[in-house]
C-alpha cells in the first residue's frame, strides 16, 4: 500500500480479534512513531507499550468510557511527552510532537494490516493523572494519548473520502 492510500484508507478500529502482534510489527510501529519530526528534534516523546490484559483493563477505567477498545485490544500504547526533552522556548511543542509520533504510529499500523484507534488523554486532566497513578509516571513525563492495537473484528465499508471544500480557502479567508 503506497503512503496515499495508506492515509485515505486508514479508519479507526475499535474492535479487535485475539491475534497478537508480533515483536517485528511492535518494533516497526514505534519505530515509526520516532521517525517523525518533532520541534528542533527534540524527541520529546517516550511510549509506554502496555501487553498485560489487567492492565488494558485498568487504563481503561482511568479514560472513562470512550478507551473501552483497550479491552479487548492486543497492546496499547500510552504516548507520553517528556518536559525534560521539551524545546525550552516553546515548552509546549511537546504536545505536537506527541500527536505526530502517535499518528505515524497508526499509519504503520494500516498499513501492517493492524488496527487502531487513538484515545485522547491529555489535555483532561483526570484522565491525565489517572494514567500517571497507574504507571507511577514521573512529574515530568506526561500522558498525552493512548493507542490501541489489534487486528479488526470488524466489518463494514470503507472509509468514505473526508475531503471537504468548504475548510478550503485559497490566498484569503473568502
Amino acid at each position: 500500500m503506497d503512503a496515499i492510500e495508506n492515509i485515505m484508507r486508514r479508519k479507526s478500529i475499535r474492535t479487535y480479534s485475539e491475534r497478537a502482534i508480533s515483536e517485528q510489527d511492535l518494533h516497526a510501529i514505534l519505530a515509526a512513531g520516532m521517525s517523525g519530526p518533532s520541534c528542533v528534534n527534540a524527541r520529546d516523546w517516550s511510549f509506554l507499550v502496555i501487553q498485560d490484559k489487567e492492565t488494558l483493563q485498568k487504563m481503561a477505567d482511568k479514560n472513562g468510557r470512550p478507551a473501552e477498545p483497550l479491552r479487548h485490544a492486543a497492546l496499547g500504547i500510552l504516548v507520553c511527552g517528556d518536559l525534560q526533552k521539551a524545546f525550552s522556548k516553546a515548552p509546549d511543542y511537546w504536545v505536537i510532537d506527541c500527536s505526530i509520533a502517535a499518528q505515524n504510529m497508526i499509519l504503520c499500523a494500516n498499513a501492517l494490516g493492524i488496527g487502531s484507534v487513538w484515545l485522547g488523554t491529555w489535555p483532561q486532566m483526570e484522565r491525565v493523572k489517572g494514567q500517571t497513578e497507574l504507571f507511577g509516571l514521573p512529574e515530568h513525563i506526561v500522558p498525552h494519548s493512548i493507542l490501541a492495537f489489534g487486528y479488526s473484528d470488524e466489518t463494514g465499508l470503507p472509509r468514505e473520502e473526508q475531503y471537504d471544500e468548504a475548510c478550503v480557502h485559497m490566498e484569503r479567508w473568502d
